[in-house]
């Protein structure tokens, strides 16, 4: 072997690194320590991707320290329809209400920002991609009718992968419901600000989460409602490369704003001063 070799690398060696300590950013592949992740906000700090945020991260981002009083905490789903696969719906609802913590894929409460109290939902994406079933659409139409009985604003924070496919018709039928109650809410004059993060798709986004007075997405968040392989197998179309990206919907015309996650809290109070100055 020439003095110049290179030795040969042990790959056994990466077993040594607690696992989760470190992340790769799918944008630039930059490996970031999990600390310095959570503290950007799950922000990339080379290249500003945007990593999935969990619903109480966001929440402690958004709000005022320790005010967030959550509604209907306990709400759980039923396998009404007795869903049956590779697995039961009541078996994937226990699976990932231990991993996550959660009980279903909705924050939902009041709270306060800069002092301004509001009506407050944020999805998980973390709990089954924060599909909607009857309980995300209970617990989104009940803190709305509180905030529309209490005159307060309401913000709701989306991503989701659309219905959820183990409730069938019940969960269609939240994408009227939670729509009526934002009908009711504004017909009381009072402003709904939605938030479009990374990914919101199928019925959430065919409903409620592009209904705002004020739409608001994160930079690159893919939004739309089917996805581009069903769209181009049936258009037969090529599609741009920005297609359902943020930048592209806010071009033609379906968003009012794109914010970074840093500016998210900042902005939201600014809206909420112009829309609900007396609130």
């Amino acid at each position: 072997m020439g003095i110049f070799s290179k030795p040969s690398f042990n790959s056994d060696k990466k077993r040594e690194f607690p696992e989760g300590l470190w992340q790769k950013c799918p944008e630039c592949a930059e490996m970031i320590h999990t600390l310095e992740l959570e503290q950007n906000f799950r922000v990339c700090p080379k290249c500003d991707h945007h990593f999935t945020q969990g619903a109480r991260e966001r929440l402690g981002m958004l709000l005022d320290p320790g005010s967030f009083d959550e509604h209907d905490a306990d709400m759980v789903s039923v396998d009404t329809l007795k869903f049956t696969g590779m697995a039961s719906y009541t078996e994937r609802l226990k699976t990932y209400q231990e991993k996550t913590g959660l009980k279903d894929a909705v924050l939902t409460g009041f709270g306060w920002l800069h002092g301004r109290k509001l009506a407050i939902a944020v999805m998980d994406f973390n709990f089954i991609a924060a599909t909607m079933g009857s309980v995300v659409g209970e617990k989104l139409t009940r803190v709305i009718e509180k905030a529309t009985s209490a005159g307060l604003p309401v913000v709701i924070v989306s991503a989701s992968g659309g219905a959820r496919m183990y409730e069938g018709m019940l969960s269609l039928l939240q994408m009227a419901k939670v729509c009526g109650a934002l009908a009711l809410h504004a017909q009381a004059r009072l402003p709904y600000i939605s938030v479009l993060t990374h990914p919101t798709t199928g019925g959430v986004s065919a409903s409620f989460a592009t209904v705002g007075d004020v739409i608001i997405a994160e930079p690159k968040a893919m939004i739309g409602f089917a996805g581009p392989r069903v769209i181009r197998e049936t258009t037969h179309q090529d599609l741009p490369s920005d297609f359902q990206t943020s930048e592209f919907l806010e071009e033609h015309g379906l968003l009012d704003m794109i914010v970074h996650r840093r500016r998210m809290r900042e902005t939201l109070f600014t809206l909420l001063g112009y829309l609900a100055p007396a609130a």
